[in-house]
């Protein structure tokens, strides 16, 4: 830069900075230097001329654009992308290396092991690591075996990554060696991925394969959908492993819906589906909440009792203060006793009536103070059945008091529990 008497600019002076077409002509001898690179070394050269290039541009005083003038030239933007454009090619220039290889074989690895294969797919995946293990045989030394299943499989990549690991590899004089390694393992790669796992088959395939639709006959597929009548069918012949596999794997709502139904009705006898209603209830889905009420195994409650702290969704504490009493673990008594004062009349209910199923006589003095001071005529009757139903004589006679109360409910479960 200079002033209007040619002499040289005082700022950039001070500052010393690189000027656009001095960065330029470095930026073309890297490219020409790139060019002609042969080896790793000499690609190293042509990064630490980058990284200088980079570090005097970030440090130049270049003019700044018109910013009213939208075609107006951007010295630095131009510059730093051709640099960035050097560096991909100077990265697209580089190796292959050996680590690339192996980087590939490990992540083959967990392929091998972790997916989901179909019976056609899994010797498929096997003849995959058969064939590589043949082909790197050519370029590194090593006694890997795929055996006779996947895990023998994996291992003997695992052998052949640490056998290319310890041939220690030069990017420059094993050239070849890393090129064939790698076109070996690229090849693995691409042949695992075409080999067939869960995810590739539709639903019906899925079913269709794990032997869902085998229960299916002219006589009987006479219901609609097909799979409605098949969950049916196995529910009823105990297959539930089967079952709980087309609830997840289906998707439908009313799929859903049907087999957790069909989980209901079966009672203490879908014990089997206890994980996965549980696991479901933990979303406060009330289907799965009311399965573990009839499955009544008391793992259940620790779950449970989250659902009826507070003053949330009425409907969900109906539901789970029935679920509660169904399962009568004495560990649910004061949880569901604390509901006793909930502000809603119809969680007030509910919580008596699972005390009533609970059937512990810790409940016959909160249940009769429920039945004395309640507002709720309905709260009142539901205390007095509870205590019928805990049975004892003092909780008899505390619901036998009411004979003659004013609201009929309590009346008649008062007679009850009295004989009358």
């Amino acid at each position: 830069m200079s002033n209007g008497d040619d002499e040289p600019d005082d700022d950039a002076a001070e500052t010393g900075g690189a000027s656009a077409d001095e960065l330029e002509t470095r930026l073309d001898e890297a490219a020409d230097a790139l060019e002609a690179a042969e080896t790793e070394a000499d690609l190293d050269e042509v990064e630490t001329t980058l990284d200088d290039v980079e570090a005097d541009l970030e440090a130049a005083d270049l003019p700044e654009p018109d910013e009213d003038d939208e075609d107006a030239e951007d010295p630095r933007e131009e510059l730093e992308s051709r640099l960035s454009d050097l560096r991909d090619d100077l990265e697209s220039q580089r190796g292959p290396y050996a680590d690339d290889v192996i980087d590939i074989l490990d992540a083959a690895q967990g392929t091998v092991t972790d997916s989901e294969w179909t019976e056609a797919g899994e010797p498929d995946a096997h003849d995959a690591v058969d064939a590589f293990l043949a082909a790197s045989e050519e370029y590194v030394d090593h006694d890997a075996d795929a055996g006779s299943d996947l895990d023998a499989a994996a291992d003997a990549l695992g052998t052949v990554a640490d056998a290319i690991e310890s041939a220690d590899l030069d990017a420059d004089e094993d050239a070849e060696t890393i090129a064939g390694l790698l076109e070996a393992a690229e090849t693995l790669e691409d042949a695992l991925e075409a080999a067939e796992v869960w995810d590739d088959l539709t639903v019906q395939e899925q079913l269709d394969v794990k032997g869902f639709y085998d229960v299916l006959t002219n006589e009987n597929r006479k219901d609609f959908p097909a799979e409605w009548n098949a969950a049916k069918i196995h529910a009823k012949e105990g297959n539930l492993d089967i079952v709980l596999f087309a609830l997840e794997t289906l998707g439908s709502e009313y799929m859903e819906e049907y087999i957790i139904d069909i989980f209901y009705h079966l009672g203490s006898e879908a014990e089997p589906a206890f994980d996965v209603m549980n696991q479901r209830a933990q979303k406060r889905d009330k289907g799965p909440i009311k399965v573990l009420g009839k499955i009544g195994d008391e793992r259940a409650t620790e779950t449970l009792h989250d659902f009826i702290d507070g003053d949330g969704d009425p409907a969900l504490q109906k539901v789970t203060l029935r679920s509660l009493g169904s399962i009568g673990s004495e560990e649910s008594v004061q949880p569901v006793a604390n509901r006793l004062d909930a502000d809603n009349a119809e969680i007030r209910s509910s919580a008596a009536r699972a005390l009533g199923m609970l059937g512990d006589t810790r409940a016959v003095a909160p249940l009769a103070d429920v039945l004395e001071s309640d507002e709720s005529d309905e709260v009142r009757a539901s205390a007095a059945w509870a205590l019928r139903q805990i049975g004892t004589e003092d909780a008899l006679d505390e619901a036998a008091k009411y004979t003659d109360d004013r609201a009929y409910l309590v009346q008649a479960e008062a007679e009850k529990a009295s004989g009358a």
